[in-house]
């Protein structure tokens, strides 16, 4: 039974976990240390920190810089133990997910088949889209093999992390689709958080998905083809969250506030109140309306 004033172990890591599950995009750190001061058992915090730390970098397609090449942390190119590799220079290491830091890197041999050629040319035309239209963004294209089939997954990810302005945000998408002659589906994953927290704690969460049928032809022409596609529908999506907010402030700022606080528009000077309040008060037969 655990006592009442003080939570056993399980409740401990329950509670930890949950917190740490909700961090904010770059703030998983932060998070870490302002549990540590609140719970007093370090090693306990820092042993669960490492654990869900994997799944908070790996969903939010973390970037890190090795070797002077920048690499997403996915499930995509995750090799188990603390191991992922990047397809594009053909190199694995190990993450400290607490820690923040790489170690080991060594060659990662990728067979240089025809799926592979089709995933560098896509990697190669994503990356030139990226690199036009997302100030802050990195992209990574993986290939994956079901059974006979190739699978490729593009992951985007763009971040404005600014915590001395008190908000952080992450934009982030990933493509599906297999390599079939002639046409193949791809589905499309889009997400964006907010986290604004000066004065207030606001959290904003949009996701969406899409699908499209492309046609298969070549790998030029489908490497276009997709980077069409994915451009349209980031401008959709992002067309899309301008106007919500836009209809949002009208709604709720221009409307429904007003209503209850009316704007007049008109400065008040407490100062000149206060002192012919004092001034009539001090007036003897004298009403006051």
């Amino acid at each position: 039974m655990c006592a009442k004033q003080e939570l056993c172990e399980a409740e401990k890591v329950s509670l930890i976990c949950g917190l740490l599950r909700q961090s904010p995009p770059g703030e998983f750190g932060q998070v870490v240390r302002d549990i540590s001061a609140l719970v007093q058992d370090e090693k306990l915090v820092r042993r669960e920190a490492a654990r869900v730390g994997a799944c908070h970098n790996k969903n939010n397609f973390t970037p890190i810089q090795i070797n002077r090449c920048t690499v997403l942390l996915t499930h995509y190119n995750d090799l188990g133990g603390n191991r992922f590799f990047d397809p594009q220079d053909k190199f694995s290491f190990e993450f400290d997910h607490l820690r923040g830091v790489t170690s080991k890197p060594q060659l990662h041999g990728v067979m240089l088949d025809e799926g592979e050629l089709w995933r560098e040319a896509l990697h190669k035309g994503l990356k030139a889209y990226v690199s036009c239209h997302f100030p802050v963004g990195n992209c990574c294209v993986f290939k994956k093999s079901l059974g006979k089939r190739q699978m490729f997954v593009a992951c985007i990810e763009a971040h404005q992390y600014q915590p001395s302005n008190h908000w952080n945000s992450l934009w982030k998408s990933d493509w599906t689709f297999a390599l079939t002659p002639f046409t193949t589906q791809v589905t499309g994953i889009f997400l964006l958080q907010i986290h604004y927290f000066k004065g207030a704690n606001l959290h904003v969460t949009v996701s969406k998905s899409v699908s499209e049928t492309l046609n298969v032809i070549g790998q030029s022409q489908f490497a276009t083809d997709f980077v069409k596609f994915v451009k349209a529908e980031d401008t959709k999506f992002h067309v899309a969250i301008l106007e919500n907010i836009k209809a949002l402030s009208e709604d709720i700022w221009g409307k429904n506030l007003r209503r209850k606080l009316p704007v007049t528009r008109t400065f008040m000077n407490w100062n000149k109140l206060l002192n012919d309040q004092h001034l009539n008060t001090n007036v003897s037969n004298t009403e006051v309306p």
